[in-house]
């Protein structure tokens, strides 16, 4: 068999050919060549993002109604949460009046007010809320007046009569407290109802605690579409801060 020169390589299609030297196999296993189908190192961090993008969906589908199934149930404990104490004054939040008689919610409010004022928990009754157009008296006249003809003197009754909403009528209510180098307040309002008035309170630098008014006629299956409703008017509240 006739073998090639000395010095020589192999010729092509010569049994040699196929057989490189043993160095350069080793080299190759330590350096691979980088084939023109992987992946570059981009594509797969896209691919490795796109993992993680279905269950962030599901989570942020799921999340939404957690929370508010979380505030439900926050807006139950603190309407059932009798916080009654000493305090600077006793906060009562408006609602309908019919040319200054209150409706029986308000009137429920008041009552509890009044109940509060005679225990001596305060010398002072705020109460709160505006008119709508066409309205004799505001929320918080009728307020006065009913609590006048309770017993109280209308000395210890201060009208915040200007407020539209819940954040209007707090926001005048921490103007009354400053003037009057108050603090502290016990919010009297509906059960379902407290939970957001505080948060309001704590936003405006206000001491405040609650209790609710028992006597109200929304209770049962009334209540907990109020409280579904308030649940929405909070999350709007955190994220509007309004």
């Amino acid at each position: 068999m006739n073998r090639p020169p000395t010095g020589q390589h192999p010729v092509a299609g010569h049994p040699a050919a196929a057989d490189p030297p043993q160095s350069w196999r080793r080299d190759t296993a330590r350096f691979p060549a980088v084939s023109e189908a992987s992946p570059s190192r981009p594509a797969r961090q896209r691919r490795g993002w796109r993992r993680w993008l279905a269950p962030l969906l599901v989570f942020t589908i799921l999340a939404g109604p957690a929370i508010e199934l979380a505030l439900v149930g926050a807006i139950y404990v603190q309407a059932r949460t009798d916080q009654a104490r000493p305090v600077d004054a006793i906060v009562v939040l408006g609602t309908t009046q019919y040319n200054g008689v209150p409706s029986r919610t308000l009137r429920a409010r008041l009552d509890r007010a009044l109940e509060l004022y005679d225990a001596g928990l305060a010398p002072t009754v705020i109460v709160t809320g505006g008119n709508l157009p066409g309205d004799v008296f505001t929320e918080a006249e009728t307020g006065q007046m009913y609590l006048v003809e309770a017993g109280v003197p209308e000395g210890a009754i201060v009208l915040e009569n200007e407020g539209n909403d819940s954040w209007e009528s707090m926001n005048g209510v921490a103007g009354i407290l400053a003037a009057r180098d108050l603090d502290s307040i016990l919010i009297v309002s509906d059960g379902f109802h407290l939970l957001r008035l505080k948060m309001m309170a704590r936003d405006l630098g206000i001491t405040a605690y609650s209790t609710a008014a028992a006597g109200s006629p929304i209770a049962g299956g009334q209540e907990f579409s109020y409280v579904v409703r308030e649940a929405l008017a909070i999350t709007a509240f955190v994220f509007g801060r309004r």
